[in-house]
C-alpha cells in the first residue's frame, strides 16, 4: 500500500495535461528550523524546502514536498520528500473541507527508507468576521514505519491585525496508540503551541513564529523560527 500511494501521487503530477498548467504552481522557503509540531527535523538547525502542487478547478489537487533533515549523529539522512493528494470541497459560505492522503518518504542513509509512513488527515475551516478557524485531524497506521498508529488533533484561529499583517494561533496534540513501539519524551502524548505572525513584501511572504511543547528535550523547547517564501505560478 506504502508504493501504492506514492506511486499515484507521482503519476498525478506526471500526468498533467498542458492544459492544466494554469494550476500548477511552486514555493521555495527557507526557514531557521523545520520543526514538525513543535519537534525540530534538523537538530536546531536552518532548511531549504520546495514544493510542486497541481490545484484544478473542481477542487483536486496532487502535490510534492522535499526539506533537508538532520536526525543527528550516527544517522545521515538528510532529505524528506513527500508526496500528497486530496480534494478541497467549500461547503457553504463560511465552511471548507479538505481531505486526503499523504505519504512521507526519507533518503540519505541505507535505513532511511525504514522511516518511511502513509498518513490520511481531515481539515475543517469556518471563516467569520472574526477570521478563520481551523480544526485538523491526521492518522496513520505505521508512524515512522514503526507499526505504530498515531494521531495529531489541531485547533488554530487565524485573524487579521490589519491588512497584509495576520497572526495565527495553534494548539495541537501529537498522540501514539502504541507507547511500547513509538514514545514522546517516555510519554504517549504531548502538545505543541505556536503564535505566528505573517506578513508579505513584495513578492515573498515572511512568517515569524514563537512556538513550544510540553516535552523536555531540546529539539522541542521554546524557539523562535524565522521563515521566508516566495511562491511562482505558472
Amino acid at each position: 500500500m506504502k508504493t501504492t500511494i506514492k506511486n499515484l501521487a507521482l503519476l498525478g503530477l506526471i500526468a498533467l495535461p498542458a492544459t492544466a498548467m494554469a494550476g500548477v504552481s511552486s514555493t521555495i522557503n527557507a526557514t531557521s528550523d523545520y520543526t514538525f509540531n513543535g519537534v525540530s527535523q534538523t537538530d536546531n538547525g536552518p532548511a531549504l524546502q520546495a514544493s510542486l502542487d497541481y490545484a484544478a478547478d473542481t477542487g483536486w489537487y496532487v502535490g510534492t514536498w522535499a526539506s533537508n533533515v538532520d536526525y543527528g549523529s550516527g544517522d545521515d539522512t538528510w532529505l524528506e520528500l513527500d508526496f500528497y493528494g486530496g480534494m478541497y470541497f467549500q461547503l457553504s459560505e463560511s465552511v471548507s473541507l479538505d481531505a486526503g492522503v499523504a505519504y512521507y518518504t526519507y533518503h540519505g542513509d541505507s535505513f532511511s527508507d525504514e522511516y518511511q509512513y502513509p498518513e490520511v488527515y481531515t481539515k475543517f475551516g469556518y471563516g467569520s468576521s472574526v477570521g478563520q478557524s481551523e480544526l485538523n485531524f491526521w492518522y496513520t497506521w505505521d508512524y515512522f514505519g514503526v507499526d505504530a498508529g498515531h494521531y495529531i488533533m489541531m485547533a488554530a484561529h487565524t485573524f487579521t491585525i490589519t491588512e497584509g499583517h495576520d497572526i495565527r494561533i495553534s494548539f495541537d496534540r501529537s498522540t501514539s496508540t502504541d507507547v511500547n513501539k513509538w514514545s514522546w519524551d517516555g510519554d504517549k502524548a504531548y502538545n505543541h503551541y505556536r503564535a505566528e505572525y505573517m506578513t508579505s513584501w513584495k513578492g515573498f511572504d515572511f512568517n515569524l513564529a514563537v512556538e513550544d511543547t510540553s516535552m523536555d528535550l531540546d529539539t522541542a523547547d521554546t524557539r523562535a523560527v524565522l521563515s521566508v517564501a516566495r511562491t511562482f505560478n505558472f
